[in-house]
């Protein structure tokens, strides 16, 4: 089983360190440590346990440590930056295995992008030798790229001449849309294997600054006190420990705290419960402060976010997920209202964005998302993103025969109009009503309601709403005929449908990671016994079918 949780007490690949405002995280890659046998991590080389310890270093830089203003991302190792993402080991993983690991990588530098941008904790990085493929890549993800001036020292994206594919952590589409380098400079950037070093690299705004050995130490600690000046992190305030999940895991059932999740191999499903708080939250700064990753929004931000990387890369054949909420949605509505009156506090600002990440990892999965509306759920703001996540729902018109529970209802709040934006940079109701003003102002005019099946549906909240009588037979009909279909058909359709309206670098960065992931990395002149990664390291040149197809 791949596990997605780390501390920075058994870290093996980076080094952490916190000097006041200024934190440095240093990649320090062990060549033994790799997360299965068959390759070593040669050259600061990387394979997900790598980055399962970055991203481990994101989030409790963000959350423990909110004196930090700025990061400087660098190499413990002398002259040695980073060769990317380890060939040997893409030549040996499954297809599966390939995409989990690209989207998760991902994942974790849009995360870095999101703490530059939205929590006051920018990101600069210091390159100390060669940073090629998915070490450029990760430099990228930083707003502030310094290059040392030592004649050797270069950036490089060598994947189409070297390797048959294209880079995997978005890395042509930051060069054109971040970086801002010109289309012609790009085409020969991609093209060359050496890559590009000194003043062109500088001229062609592959990198920011360009510094002497002699003064690169000062010049990235100064730049990183300039960064962290401008933060308005509070200095002088105490971070929360993200303590140990509490999860169990068994052949059948994941529990959480404040989730679980029942798994049907037969049916190939996933049915994910997750449940509301229990008692009211904390309701002042103080109190949330006090309550840690106990408190309910981030506990259970946190508790979804590992169940679902668990899900992507341990149960690939459970290709639907079914999304289910317990719990009073008064309580709901409750946590919603505190998130949104002490938006301004650091804290709860972190909170908010990272249920915005968790919310847009659901997004991006390659699962097909069914949400069930059924009496006991609470389906209000925060946990109704879940079922406007989905790619259909089901909402009950009534009780079940013999229940006593009350008949279902959802409800809207003010997190369900902005904060919790999908990649393409609209909220899922916008995105639901897109180029429908009208309709998406009726939704805003019933914000507090308890809405019915009914309501919902000439809402166009929810797709369909059965009685009792037909909901079995409905629900079942949807989660079989799902499993009959192309499980590829089935991400290229959801990918598809699900980010329409504009175009953002993120929702680019997915698809057309989607795209080159089922076609060029299954293409025998990548994968095939004469292609690129299979002879990568061998001596041999791969030989290549020239048809452009």
């Amino acid at each position: 089983m791949i596990d997605f949780t780390s501390h920075p007490e058994r870290y093996r690949h980076w080094k952490l360190s916190i000097d006041g405002p200024v934190a440095t995280v240093a990649m320090d890659v062990r060549e033994d440590g790799g997360l299965s046998p068959g390759y070593t991590l040669k050259l600061n080389s990387y394979d997900l346990g790598v980055d399962i310890e970055l991203y481990d270093a994101v989030q409790r830089l963000r959350f423990e440590h909110p004196e930090v203003g700025a990061v400087i991302l660098t190499s413990a190792k002398e002259n040695l930056f980073c060769a990317g993402a380890n060939i040997t080991m893409l030549g040996l993983s499954s297809h599966a295995h390939k995409v989990n690991f690209c989207k998760f990588t991902n994942e974790t530098r849009l995360a870095m992008e999101d703490a530059s941008q939205n929590s006051g904790q920018t990101y600069i990085c210091a390159i100390n030798g060669m940073a090629a493929g998915g070490g450029y890549e990760l430099a990228m993800a930083t707003e502030h790229i310094i290059l040392v001036d030592d004649g050797k020292s270069a950036v490089s994206m060598p994947e189409v001449p070297l390797l048959a594919v294209l880079p995997g952590t978005g890395g042509l589409t930051r060069v054109v849309d971040k970086r801002k380098v010109r289309r012609d400079h790009a085409d020969y950037f991609c093209t060359v294997i050496e890559g590009v070093r000194g003043e062109r690299a500088l001229k062609w705004n592959l990198v920011d600054e360009l510094v002497p050995l002699s003064k690169m130490e000062q010049t990235v600690r100064q730049r990183a006190l300039e960064f962290a000046k401008r933060s308005d992190r509070p200095g002088d305030a105490e971070g929360i420990e993200l303590t140990p999940l509490n999860r169990e895991f068994s052949d059948t059932d994941i529990t959480y705290d404040n989730l679980s999740i029942a798994l049907d191999h037969d049916a190939r499903t996933a049915s994910i419960t997750v449940r509301g708080p229990s008692q009211p939250v904390p309701q002042d700064p103080s109190a949330i402060h006090a309550a840690g990753a106990g408190f309910w929004p981030l506990a259970l931000a946190r508790e979804l976010d590992d169940a679902i990387l668990h899900l992507r890369a341990n149960e690939p054949g459970l290709g639907t997920w079914i999304l289910r909420t317990e719990g009073d949605g008064e309580l709901v509505a409750g946590a919603d209202a505190t998130l949104l009156e002490h938006a301004g506090d650091w804290l709860v600002r972190e909170i908010v964005l990272y249920l915005k990440r968790v919310l847009k990892r659901l997004d991006v999965t390659s699962r097909s998302l069914i949400a069930l509306v059924e009496p006991g759920s609470c389906f209000t703001g925060t946990l109704l993103e879940l079922a406007l996540a989905a790619d259909r729902s089901y909402m009950l018109d009534g009780a079940f025969e013999g229940d006593n529970r009350a008949p279902p209802a959802i409800r809207l709040t003010e997190m369900n109009f902005g904060p919790l934006p999908m990649p393409n940079g609209l909220s899922r109701l916008e995105s639901r009503f897109l180029g429908r003003p009208g309709k998406l102002a009726a939704v805003g005019a019933e914000t507090g309601n308890g809405l019915d099946a009914l309501a919902a549906e000439e809402l166009g909240l929810v797709t369909f709403v059965p009685d009792d009588i037909d909901w079995q037979d409905e629900v079942r009909i949807a989660t079989e005929e799902r499993a009959s279909f192309s499980p590829d058909a089935l991400t290229g359709m959801e990918a598809s449908l699900r980010f329409a309206g504009p175009e953002t670098m993120e929702t680019k960065i997915f698809g057309r990671l989607s795209a080159w992931q089922n076609w060029i990395f299954q293409r025998p002149n990548a994968v095939g016994e004469d292609g690129a990664l299979k002879l990568f390291g061998t001596g041999k040149r791969p030989s290549f079918d020239v048809n452009r197809v």
